[in-house]
């Protein structure tokens, strides 16, 4: 289940959003050709490890990972969720106040791994914790805003709107679940960075939820984006049709 976009067109140009894409990009290209022990040693400088971090050391990482990835399927899905999700966050945020969000929901995603597991000498990079608390921040504003879901199972291939809560709330359950279940010392996916950085951008949310009315902003857009919703239609195929012949 892949979000290919939303309704929920923003009022003002996304730059903050457009710019952490670009720099996540970036610096993926800067050391996607490296070999493996160069590699491992950038990661090494930059990535972020708990055990470090609990003995007093390594707190620099915190902020570097979040523009690290383990490879080309992590960025893409990473950036696909911040297009998707960032420029409507943005957009009531501001410029400057959306960045200091950002990274304050990157910190707490970082902060709730290093606690779910303090002596991991495993590396965490990604931006996965600072896009789970723009999805939940999205989550307390636009509960019912479409999103455009891509349903795959086996040769099946649908793509069909839901409503946001119910696309981030199975997201959401989804790493809460697997944090509860998984191997922390096999490393892998840091569910609860993702849970963290959700539950720390929902809860930032909430002063600017607050200024815009509380309930009765919900009340009053009943819980979809409080602008008209973009309209998207599949245009007509300009190939001629071809009768059978009997």
């Amino acid at each position: 289940m892949f979000p290919l976009r939303d309704h929920n067109p923003s009022g003002r140009r996304p730059y903050v959003t457009w710019l952490l894409i670009v720099v996540n990009v970036a610096v993926f290209i800067s050391y996607a050709g490296m070999d493996p022990r160069a590699l491992d040693a950038f990661f090494d400088n930059y990535a972020l490890f708990p055990a470090r971090v609990t003995s007093g050391e390594g707190f620099g990482g915190i902020l570097t990972s979040m523009f690290l990835h383990g490879g080309f399927m992590h960025i893409a899905g990473n950036m696909l969720f911040l297009w998707i999700f960032g420029d409507n966050m943005e957009d009531k945020l501001g410029h400057l106040g959306f960045l200091g969000f950002y990274l304050a929901s990157g910190v707490a995603a970082a902060v709730a791994q290093i606690l779910a597991d303090p002596s991991s000498g495993v590396p965490m990079v990604g931006a996965s914790g600072a896009i789970a608390g723009v999805m939940g921040g999205y989550l307390l504003l636009f509960p019912k805003a479409r999103v455009d879901i891509l349903f795959i199972f086996i040769v099946f291939f649908k793509v069909f709107p839901v409503p946001a809560w119910v696309m981030l709330g199975i997201w959401f359950g989804l790493q809460f679940f697997s944090g509860l279940t998984a191997d922390l010392t096999a490393g892998g996916v840091a569910y609860w960075a993702h849970a963290g950085g959700f539950i720390a951008g929902f809860l930032l949310t909430v002063p600017v939820f607050r200024r815009l009315g509380g309930t009765a902003f919900w009340n009053r857009t009943h819980g979809h984006p409080d602008h008209p919703p973009a309209q998207y239609q599949f245009s007509r195929s300009n190939v001629p049709t071809v009768r059978r012949r009997r």
